[in-house]
């Protein structure tokens, strides 16, 4: 295999910057879920289900990538995904070895410029080091570059991909309970976070939100609170019960909005979305958010919860948003045991 190449300059000064997820991708990159792992005790079957129905949306507008640890696992996989009916077509295997199947967060984040491509590979410690094992994780990034011959930047610091929304235009979205966190990178400061931002995604602002849904594992992640559906469009979900855990930060969170503006200081139209009836499995409330949803070619993924008037009007106002684009919802009553839907599962490859 090839040496890595190590850019060492940062990719904004080199003309890199991180696109907006709804430009066209070559691909989409998942990490198949390891029945070792600690994300979904007693749920793993129905999880690889719900695992194959995202993949049978994906694969007829764009490439799927799945990380995999070695050939055998390969051909499990491939069986297990003809089992529930997922056409192997457009679906492409690496052997890149992970802990948990979360590769929003610890998968590669592709800088664009031009027609070529580099990979970020930041810092991974599982959220603040909450769960044991993160050491195959933490190497992902830098393995696929290694599979596809591209150059990496290291910054030296923490960020998870789920922790960061982008407008396309400048903008970079972000919760300062994560990024700020000193589980993360203790002692950083918000100006020199901003500084690593704007050196390593190239943008040109960041727009600061407070608040985490009841849940969240993850200190707060921006994509399960607000997030991007345009240049200066916001999605957001609002809770109505005023008794819900989720009401108030939610209603904060709103107002805070109002207050943001983008690169060019103006400000966003917000979507309100619905939040779902709580989701709660063995006595534990799970981070339900319609926020979760995911951009493929032609398409918007959104995650649903058995929630059918929720459900129906999330889905509607996206679609009436984003008219060019077919909004599908996906059953993640099962998948969000593991405290992630959608988005946490998937990393986006531009294409060039």
């Amino acid at each position: 295999m090839a040496k890595i190449r190590i850019l060492k300059q940062p990719p904004a000064s080199l003309g890199y910057s991180f696109p907006p997820e709804w430009a066209r991708h070559e691909g989409s990159w998942f990490s198949w879920p390891r029945p070792e792992g600690v994300s979904f005790p007693g749920k793993y079957e129905m999880v690889l289900e719900n695992v194959a129905r995202i993949f049978r949306r994906i694969a007829p507008r764009e490439k799927v990538f799945v990380n995999v640890p070695d050939a055998d696992y390969e051909n499990l996989v491939k069986k297990r995904l003809r089992e529930f009916g997922c056409p192997l077509r457009n679906i492409f295997f690496h052997h890149v070895a992970t802990n948990e199947c979360w590769c929003r967060d610890h998968g590669p984040a592709f800088v664009k410029r031009s027609r070529s491509l580099a990979i970020v590979d930041w810092k991974f410690n599982a959220y603040g080091r909450k769960y044991p094992f993160y050491k195959d994780d933490d190497a992902v990034p830098t393995r696929v570059a290694e599979e596809l011959g591209l150059p990496v930047f290291y910054p030296g610091i923490v960020m998870e991909g789920g922790s960061v929304d982008f407008n396309g235009a400048g903008t970079v979205l972000a919760t300062t309970d994560c990024l700020l966190n000193p589980n993360r990178t203790p002692r950083l400061g918000k100006s020199r976070l901003e500084k690593y931002l704007k050196d390593f995604y190239g943008q040109k602002k960041a727009c600061w939100l407070t608040g985490a849904i009841a849940g969240d594992d993850t200190d707060g992640h921006v994509d399960d609170l607000a997030r991007f559906i345009g240049p200066r469009k916001i999605a957001f979900g609002l809770e109505a019960d005023n008794k819900d855990a989720n009401y108030s930060v939610l209603r904060d969170a709103r107002r805070q909005l109002r207050h943001l503006t983008d690169q060019a200081g103006r400000p966003f139209e917000i979507v309100e979305l619905p939040m779902p009836a709580p989701v709660v499995q063995k006595g534990k409330r799970l981070p339900a958010t319609y926020m979760n949803f995911y951009f493929v070619n032609g398409a918007l993924l959104v995650p649903t919860f058995r929630d059918s008037r929720s459900d129906r009007k999330a889905l509607a106002t996206l679609q009436r948003h984003l008219p060019k684009r077919r909004v599908i919802g996906i059953d993640c009553t099962d998948l969000i045991w593991g405290l992630g839907a959608i988005h946490c599962l998937s990393q986006q490859q531009p294409r060039c």
